[in-house]
Parts: structure tokens; sequence; C-alpha cells
């Protein structure tokens, strides 16, 4: 436990140093997007993050909006926090986000002082906590200056509400701009997190990914599952319990169909490796350059382990990588 050395940090769960930062973050983290709302069975949503944290995973992500309905994800995740994991806090790393629609009216979204920081108070007192580890701002404001939104990121470090800051979507030219302004006020861009897997690979194809490897900025990516399309769950139909499948969702039958060859293309390569095709998502993704850590979102206990299980898989092949490329390209 006295070693830096991200592979040996904990025996349960390999690390990784986020960019040039201090940080270490486990391969695989937990998103709150999903499972976590007032809607979901909670007995079931406490017991997936103590079996997190038992098998080394100690990064659980959120934002303000997520439940349904909003908020409730924190209030959730933040009871269990303070009645199991209260003696632990400095081994846990907490992110949330503001940015998208959380509260109506005129300051209940976007990227403007107003809403980012009283968002923020918001969830601190969802979550129970102090402050949190990372406070990104969810998504670009074409509307607000970013000089704005940045030097409310940078107040939530100054006030100790946040101990680092990220940025959520942004598309490359924002992004470098935000980045220097970040830099120029003190508090640098600790992280960016864009959705990408094998079916989305634009952080990739737009040269994200190179340019946050470049500048020692970390990534740590959502659906690396493409929401579960990349699970084989929908090859036979769209199981009621599914994402697609819940009215609430925000994965779409429309959006399954469109990729149904691909991922039959996916799933007959995995069978060739010896892997379920979830395994070979993950794998691929963590092989990407410049990720971190891959966020996954699990509805079961059973869904976390097999999706952690993924980590004791060999690295894929360059031949496996060459195939991966043809049948979906960035």
């Amino acid at each position: 436990m006295h070693s830096a050395d991200p592979d040996r940090y904990l025996d349960r769960m390999p690390y990784r140093r986020c960019g040039h930062s201090g940080l270490l973050l486990p391969e695989i983290s937990l998103g709150c997007w999903h499972n976590f709302g007032h809607v979901d069975d909670q007995h079931e949503a406490r017991a997936i993050l103590r079996r997190a944290f038992d098998r080394g995973l100690t990064h659980f992500d959120l934002a303000n909006n997520y439940g349904p309905p909003p908020g409730s994800a924190e209030e959730n995740v933040g009871r269990f926090l303070a009645e199991d994991f209260a003696a632990h806090r400095d081994e846990l790393v907490i992110s949330s986000k503001a940015g998208h629609l959380m509260w109506q009216g005129p300051y209940g979204e976007f990227g403007s002082r107003k809403h980012l920081l009283s968002s923020l108070d918001q969830s601190l007192k969802r979550l129970r906590l102090d402050y949190v580890d990372i406070f990104y701002s969810h998504c670009p404001d074409p509307k607000t200056p970013i000089e704005e939104t940045m030097g409310a990121l940078a107040t939530a470090v100054q006030q100790g509400k946040a101990l680092y800051v990220g940025l959520s979507k942004y598309p490359l030219k924002r992004l470098k701009k935000a980045v220097r302004i970040l830099a120029d006020l003190g508090t640098p861009c600790l992280i960016y997190q864009p959705p990408y897997s094998i079916l989305q690979r634009w952080p990739e194809s737009k040269g994200i990914h190179e340019w946050l490897d470049e500048k020692g900025i970390g990534s740590i990516v959502f659906s690396p599952l493409a929401q579960g399309m990349l699970t084989g769950k929908y090859l036979d139909g769209i199981p009621s319990e599914s994402r697609a499948g819940r009215p609430e969702g925000f994965l779409q039958t429309e959006q399954v169909e469109q990729q149904l060859d691909r991922i039959r293309q996916l799933g007959a390569v995995a069978d060739e490796a010896g892997m379920p095709l979830q395994h070979l998502a993950l794998r691929w993704a963590l092989q990407q350059k410049g990720v971190t850590s891959a966020l996954i979102g699990a509805r079961t206990v059973a869904q976390l382990d097999d999706c952690l299980d993924a980590l004791d898989r060999p690295a894929l092949t360059e031949d496996l990588l060459k195939r991966i490329d043809e049948i979906a390209p960035a």
C-alpha cells in the first residue's frame, strides 16, 4: 500500500495515473447515471456500491440530474455513503457535474456561474459531503462566455468544495480554450469525460484523445458498452428490463436496430477470442490511447462483477484490434 505504482496499488484493481496529476483512478469506475434513482431497487443499488468498493473500485461518478427523478441518484448515494462509507471518505473519489437541465427557471441549466455554484451546493447537500473530488462542467454552453464557466469551476476549488475540475463532452476547439483558461486561473483541468465505445469513436476520430494525451489530461470514458448494446443482450429482441425497454431510458429501440449488424459481427469476433462481447468492448476501450478509466453502469451486483472480471482478460491482439476497426471504423 506504500507504492505509488498504479499496477501495485491494490491487488484487486489496477490503477492508472490521471494524466500528469498525482491522482490515481481505477481502470474501471462506477457510473451512477442509471440504477440509483428513486425508481430503482435501493437494496440492489446499495449492494452494488458495497461490492464495488470490496473489489477495489474507489471512484463513484454522479451528476446533479442523475435519477430519475433528477437529484435522486445523489440523494441515494449520499445516504449509502453516510451509512456505509463514512469511515472511508479518504479512500473514495466522488465526482459530480452541472450543466444539463436540473430545475426549471432561468438558472436551472447550462454554464453560468449562478447555475454551476448553486448546483454544486445542492449536490453537496444531497451527497452529505463537504466536498467532491472532481466537479465537471457537464456540457458546453454556447451562450455563456467560457471565461465565466471556467471561473466558476476555479471558484469551486478555491472554496474547498472540489479538489479537481473536469470537462465533459466539449468539442476540441472549445476544449482547448477551456483548458487554457483553467490553466491561467491556476486550476488545471484534471480530466475529460466523453461517451466512447467501439460504436461511438468521435473522441478518437476528432483528435481529442490524442490531444489530451499530449497535454497530460486524463480521460474517463462513459458508455463503453454503448448503454448495453455491446453486451449481446439485444441480439434476440428488446428485453423489457433493458435500457431500451424502459420508458424512462435514454437508449431508444431505433438506436439498437441501427447497430444490430455491427453488434452481431463484433459478437462473432468476441466468440472467436473466447470472451463475451462486453469483455471485448471494455478491453478495447482500456487499450485506446489516452484512456485513463472506463465508467460502467450496473443494474445488479452480478452485472458489476461481470464487468470487473473483464480486467482478468488478456489484452487484445493487434489482429483483434484490426478486425474491430474493420467492423466499426473511427
